[in-house]
């Protein structure tokens, strides 16, 4: 019994020992990570005020452009207001101008008609009386008077609406100019926008993943801690019993032993009455002694045996699931995939990449092949070609076909994952493609 309950105590001691020290090295080594990813983020941290300072400087590129972009909308309307009353001026004018000379061509072929020299004379020497020539005179210097009052008006239109003309002209011109200005100031703002938003957006997500492996850390640290706890109780529970079983062990042997010298008492008593009997019966009596001993060794053997033979079917049950997890993660087969294509087996990437191996294998979904493949140096246009590759954007995951025919503007293709055939097939014949982005091979 006291070899059992020692073996007992000794292998619990030892086998909680290991695993506490295990928690605890574990613990350990979760706090040097939880340490190390501080200083990540504290890095992560001051990359950020760093790159504040170039966010700022963004942000007032952009204020700059904005601000421009509303001066010149400002601008441009004043200046297409000044324009319009402009043009209406002009129409003014060059209908005057129209008017006046109609008038002058007219009475320019009259003179051609009735000699306008003869015409004066005969005026004067017809007259009735000397104050009838003076009238007739006068009226002819009136006609002449008015004709030239219409010339010299005719000169200040001409002048004023070449000056007008002029003027519309450099207003068209700056706005025209103004509008080529928003638009790259537009251009320049998205792009600024873009950089800003980029820039937030990539600090954002470094310090946030860092946080949250941070996080992750600490809950495993937790856990381990957690499982260290746990081995000190089961361990300080095993003592604990061991310790009762020692003590029961103990009671059971001082009371064999009150017996055993109550029985020696009662031995020297019957000795005293009985002499020689008492000496005969003395050697049978140390054979059943002796033979009571070597059943209680035999006893502790036999637990011991059973104590370690269980403590192995434990450690080898234990054992199984770990092998059973690494036999499922050596098994566990690939994606259908292969080194020489690489997009998922059925969809329409994979098929134009089985058809074309010149494509590249990391080109995305299907709207992105036409920006990746001219990032790669392949050419794209807008012209159908047999063996080229059709593009599809349609602002979602697009799709891409292999080009086997051209006919005018209908072109045929070899596709997968078209109307849910995941094989590669002909499925529509010659059809119109829309619009439609093309990638030529090299």
């Amino acid at each position: 019994m006291k070899k059992r309950i020692l073996s007992a105590v000794l292998l619990s001691g030892v086998t909680l020992s290991s695993a506490s020290t295990l928690s605890t090295v574990s613990a350990d080594d979760f706090d040097s990570q939880i340490a190390s990813q501080d200083t990540k983020i504290n890095n992560l941290t001051a990359q950020q005020q760093e790159a504040q300072s170039q966010v700022n400087t963004i942000q007032g590129q952009v204020s700059t452009l904005e601000s421009q972009q509303a001066e010149l909308q400002a601008e441009n309307q004043k200046l297409e207001a000044q324009s319009a009353a402009l043009g209406q001026q002009i129409q003014n004018l060059s209908s005057k101008i129209v008017a006046r000379n109609n008038s002058l061509k007219e009475q320019a072929r009259s003179a051609q008609k009735s000699s306008t020299a003869s015409s004066y004379i005969n005026a004067i020497v017809n007259s009735k009386s000397v104050s009838d020539a003076i009238n007739r005179v006068s009226a002819i210097r009136k006609v002449v008077s008015a004709n030239q009052t219409m010339l010299k008006q005719q000169e200040n239109d001409k002048a004023a609406i070449e000056q007008k003309q002029q003027e519309n002209q450099s207003a068209i011109n700056t706005v025209a100019a103004n509008q080529a200005t928003i638009a790259q100031n537009k251009d320049a703002l998205t792009t600024q926008k873009a950089q800003l938003e980029a820039a937030k957006l990539n600090l954002q997500s470094e310090l946030t993943t860092a946080k949250d492996q941070k996080a992750t850390l600490v809950a495993k640290k937790a856990a381990a801690e957690e499982a260290a706890r746990q081995a000190a109780a089961a361990q300080a529970a095993a003592q604990a019993k061991a310790a009762q079983e020692a003590k029961a062990l103990q009671e059971q042997q001082a009371a064999a032993q009150q017996k055993a010298q109550q029985a020696a008492q009662a031995s020297e008593q019957a000795q005293t009455s009985e002499g020689q009997q008492a000496q005969a019966a003395a050697p049978a009596a140390e054979q059943n002694n002796a033979n009571t001993q070597q059943a209680a060794q035999d006893s502790a053997q036999q637990s011991s045996s059973s104590a370690s033979a269980s403590t192995n079917q434990q450690n080898t049950q234990q054992a199984a699931p770990a092998a059973q997890a690494a036999a499922s993660q050596t098994s566990t087969p690939a994606a259908n995939t292969s080194s020489a294509n690489t997009y998922p087996a059925g969809q329409c990437t994979w098929g134009v990449k089985s058809l074309a191996p010149w494509v590249g294998n990391y080109w995305g979904n299907g709207g992105q092949w036409a920006a990746s493949a001219a990032a790669a140096g392949y050419r794209v246009g807008s012209t159908p070609s047999a063996g080229a590759v059709a593009v599809w954007n349609d602002g979602g995951y697009g799709h891409v076909a292999y080009v086997t025919g051209v006919n005018g503007g209908q072109i045929q293709v070899q596709e997968a994952n078209y109307a849910g055939n995941q094989s590669i097939g002909n499925y529509r014949g010659w059809f119109n493609p829309g619009s439609v982005s093309y990638i030529y091979p090299n």
